[in-house]
């Protein structure tokens, strides 16, 4: 079947994915700079690699998971990631939490699980005949929600809201989440009894959304080689002062992500490739509308501009290039753009959508 039939160029079938781009890592003293001085990528980049490095210590290949997951964290947002069981997941999620030194909890979300199991409630203490606030595991600097989809939606609301706020409200009382603060989200695409799909306006509220792959051959092999080297099947997440950051340098790293520069032909390049998820744009593809029933919301600009920033930073530069944003633009759009029914029917996925959409805007 033949898509996008005005320009050979326009063929989603005939695009070769847009590949992410690699980082490399330097080695920088260990002062703290303000976000304003020079030395911010060489400490960015120096950070990002000890966290890299304690990745590789208990999670094999994975590059791009462990890729969004730090920049998603460094640009102050929340992640969903989609994939069968067994790919890792939770160590991953717990990595990235002994890699910042942060408190970690992981929240199995099930049909039953109510918005106090999350965000906490108020009991009465009979020792002091009054009511007492008792937190939920939400108050965390990272919280991982196990099958989101599998939780219902006054919970996923509840959960959402937290992220969009970054504080709680219970008993009449706001209550401030740890900062830093980020979620991440797991959900099975493969199992859908007893699960409640995300809506489309809460899914965009992840800054983004990757999809894992089944290893190749070579990386199961050093997986089982690690693990036969290991007195036990589990891992130890005990930080490791060598190849973990602290708190202060996550805030640190996000303060100086904001501040790397973004011209205004970047920005424009952005908002030319959101516009154009919606049929709109200084270059419209011709049948879109016939395979895209709501492009990316404005939130996704946002998103890619931070995501780009981050890019950026941990390259070794204080300012965006357009490879910075189309390193992520997949993992940002992928869950904004929705398919209609019959580009579904026909095999026709976002991610082929967004290939398009990225070989027909021109780069700045």
């Amino acid at each position: 079947m033949a898509l996008f039939s005005d320009t050979p160029q326009n063929s989603l079938n005939s695009i070769p994915p847009v590949p992410r781009t690699g980082t490399s890592a330097h080695t920088a003293g260990s002062t703290l700079s303000t976000p304003s001085t020079p030395e911010n990528p060489k400490r960015a980049m120096q950070l990002a690699q000890r966290m890299r490095e304690r990745f590789s210590q208990g999670l094999v290949g994975q590059e791009n998971l462990r890729e969004s997951l730090i920049v998603t964290l460094i640009a102050g947002g929340h992640i969903l990631i989609e994939s069968v069981p067994g790919l890792a997941k939770t160590t991953a999620a717990r990595l990235l939490a002994s890699c910042v030194s942060g408190t970690f909890k992981r929240i199995q979300c099930t049909p039953d699980l109510m918005p106090a199991d999350l965000v906490g409630t108020q009991v009465f203490d009979f020792a002091t005949q009054k009511m007492i606030t008792q937190i939920g595991p939400v108050h965390a600097n990272i919280v991982l929600l196990d099958e989101i989809n599998r939780s219902s939606a006054k919970t996923q609301s509840a959960m959402l809201e937290a992220m969009a706020e970054g504080a709680t409200t219970i008993g009449g009382e706001r209550i401030a989440l740890p900062q830093p603060f980020m979620v991440i989200a797991t959900q099975n695409p493969v199992e859908e009894e007893g699960t409640y799909n995300l809506p489309e306006a809460q899914m965009d509220r992840f800054m983004m959304k990757t999809v894992m792959t089944y290893p190749t051959a070579a990386q199961e092999v050093n997986m089982l080689s690690m693990l036969s080297n290991q007195t036990s099947d589990s891992m130890s997440f005990d930080n490791d002062p060598t190849h973990t950051i602290s708190l202060s340098d996550v805030t640190y790293l996000r303060s100086a992500a904001r501040s790397v520069h973004v011209s205004d032909d970047i920005k424009k390049y952005v908002v030319d490739l959101i516009s154009t998820s919606r049929g709109a744009g200084f270059h419209p593809i011709k049948g879109l509308s016939s395979l895209v029933r709501l492009g990316a919301s404005p939130r996704a600009s946002i998103s890619l501009v931070r995501v780009a920033q981050a890019q950026a930073l941990m390259s070794g530069r204080d300012y965006v290039i357009p490879e910075d944003v189309k390193s992520h633009v997949h993992d940002v759009l992928r869950h904004r753009i929705l398919m209609t029914f019959e580009a579904l029917a026909d095999g026709i996925s976002a991610d082929q959508v967004i290939d398009t959409i990225v070989s027909t805007v021109p780069v700045p």
